[in-house]
């Protein structure tokens, strides 16, 4: 595997060891605000949209970004700022939510290939695989019906074989030409508190909210401990976990689009030459057509 991932403040350690509570949630001194920070994610995903279209041309690497996030951390917003003005035939957008019957007669991970990204293009997975480690490790009682052959009274090393079996899965998409990046989105307690209440003031924001949203907040601290977990297992070079400070949007979605932006540039990606034989006849086709 050739790609490793760029550095970045938020990348989260690959020997493990990372701490959630140490993360921060908000922007650094002096880089958050609204203005700056949407100014720049624009001249980003303007450059988004040229690197696609070389990643399209160039048609041997994909590019798969997985986001996570507690409830109203916001990932809908996060993919709809970054990914707006890119070619909409060059990404493919997957929102995953409770399985299916038909999902549930396969493995955990049968929903999620079913939606891998074609080489040239961008996926986009609204949460993933990773609810399987996440609200599943959170609500146990979930594991009944998923129609699983045996699941053991002691979970530790049950949640391991999950991680092993999404590492395993990763190295293959990597070493097949699939370059993951993969976001958490850290939002704060308080913050999350604060964009329900906004969604109770507002008419037009009252579709998205749910009420098991709010009864979920009482497991906040079992949600904090799995994603510490699933983090630590599960970042690589090849597919690494960023956690992106959350509580500030303008600055979340500059950053996400940043990350993306610096790891595409890093590809050894280019638009085809032509072969110098069919490049000779360009001149000849030229007179043909000028002359039509």
């Amino acid at each position: 595997m050739d790609f490793q991932a760029v550095n970045s403040p938020y990348l989260v350690p690959y020997q493990g060891g990372q701490t959630v509570s140490d993360l921060s949630t908000i922007p650094p001194d002096g880089q958050g605000g609204k203005k700056k920070n949407k100014s720049v994610r624009k001249d980003l995903v303007s450059e988004l949209y040229e690197l696609q279209r070389v990643l399209y041309a160039d048609d041997r690497y994909s590019v798969l970004l997985i986001f996570q996030a507690m409830d109203a951390g916001g990932k809908d917003s996060t993919i709809r700022s970054v990914l707006t003005g890119v070619n909409p035939a060059g990404f493919q957008v997957y929102s995953f939510k409770v399985p299916s019957a038909e999902e549930l007669d396969h493995d955990f991970l049968w929903r999620t290939s079913k939606r891998l990204p074609e080489r040239g293009r961008i996926g986009v997975f609204n949460r993933s695989y990773y609810e399987e480690v996440l609200v599943v490790r959170v609500h146990t009682g979930i594991l009944d019906g998923q129609k699983l052959p045996s699941v053991p009274d002691d979970l530790t090393g049950f949640w391991q074989e999950r991680y092993n079996s999404i590492l395993d899965h990763e190295e293959h998409l990597a070493k097949n030409g699939t370059i993951i990046l993969k976001f958490w989105l850290n939002v704060s307690k308080q913050e999350q508190k604060n964009r329900f209440l906004s969604r109770l003031d507002k008419p037009e924001k009252h579709w998205k909210f749910s009420v098991g949203d709010v009864k979920e907040r009482m497991y906040w601290d079992s949600y904090m401990h799995a994603y510490q977990e699933m983090i630590n297992a599960t970042s690589r070079p090849w597919a690494p976990w960023y956690a992106i400070p959350a509580d500030d949007k303008p600055y979340m979605r500059k950053t996400v689009a940043e990350l993306i932006v610096q790891n595409l540039r890093a590809l050894d990606i280019a638009y085809p030459t032509v072969d110098p034989e069919e490049k000779a006849r360009f001149d000849e086709m030229r007179q043909l057509l000028t002359g039509e």
